[in-house]
């Protein structure tokens, strides 16, 4: 199901949006966006969050949702490193990985993502390869180009200009879009995937969307918008001492936030 929405966005030019969680009121909040405009979504966890969630808990919340609201949800392993902890993940019920071999040499980049791609198929596991550091050197298009006829990945996260996290000004540096542009012509019909997307400008966004961008990962504005909610909010001292009453507050903050990202994103209504 996931790999037709994954092209779906391709075909008609829209992104699905992952949204990261690591407790109950980011996912709610989530769920509710994706349940209010109707829109698919890709839910992650870093390996330190499904860490800090467990395996088996992030599988059964997500579960839980998915049965109950009959959304088009997804889990998806952010970032997995360890080859036995991805494993364990694919055995637990996670959706699709993300092996970020993006630091190792490519030799051995390809030889490990080969090795989760042929144990994720198994079980129908979508797997996301990565070609270029985050916030370092761009992704260059022949090793790009080979990672993906070597490994048979069923999506590529490049290095186009994007950071991890979010600068003081706000917002983060421009996409190299004629980068971005170079790798879609040589990859064709790749599903092509932007990591750091929160603090990227709209424009970019919206024109690495039409340049073939179709999954973009959002975790530090969610992050900020929950704790910087939660901070206002225990600094007025509130009166109400229950958790679950002044929590409403930062679960709406963080649901507007994953609202505007799928307006921006083109998925509103794609269920």
């Amino acid at each position: 199901m996931l790999k037709k929405y994954l092209e779906a966005a391709r075909k008609q030019k829209w992104a699905i949006g992952q949204f990261n969680f690591s407790n109950l009121e980011t996912l709610r909040a989530i769920i509710q966006a994706a349940e209010k405009l109707k829109s698919p979504v890709i839910i992650g966890t870093s390996e330190g969050e499904s860490r800090f969630l467990g395996l088996k808990q992030a599988v059964a919340l997500i579960g839980s949702f998915k049965k109950r609201n009959r959304l088009s949800i997804f889990l998806n392993l952010d970032h997995g490193k360890n080859l036995k902890y991805i494993k364990e993940a694919i055995d637990t019920g996670y959706d699709s990985v993300n092996f970020d071999g993006s630091e190792l040499s490519l030799e051995q980049n390809i030889k490990k993502t080969k090795i989760v791609v042929e144990y994720a198929k198994k079980f129908g596991v979508l797997v996301e390869g990565a070609v270029g550091v985050i916030g370092g050197d761009l992704t260059d298009l022949a090793q790009a180009l080979r990672f993906v006829k070597e490994t048979k990945v069923d999506s590529l996260a490049l290095a186009v200009g994007s950071i991890h996290g979010i600068e003081k000004s706000g917002t983060g540096p421009r996409l190299n879009l004629k980068r971005l542009k170079e790798i879609k012509e040589k990859l064709g019909n790749t599903p092509l995937v932007l990591h750091g997307g929160s603090g990227i400008r709209k424009e970019d966004i919206k024109e690495g969307i039409k340049l073939g961008i179709v999954k973009i990962n959002i975790n530090t504005r969610l992050r900020i918008t929950y704790t910087d909610t939660l901070k206002k909010i225990i600094k007025n001292k509130p009166k109400e001492k229950t958790p679950y009453k002044y929590m409403s507050k930062v679960i709406e903050a963080v649901q507007k936030v994953v609202e505007e990202k799928i307006k921006l994103f083109g998925s509103v209504a794609k269920i």
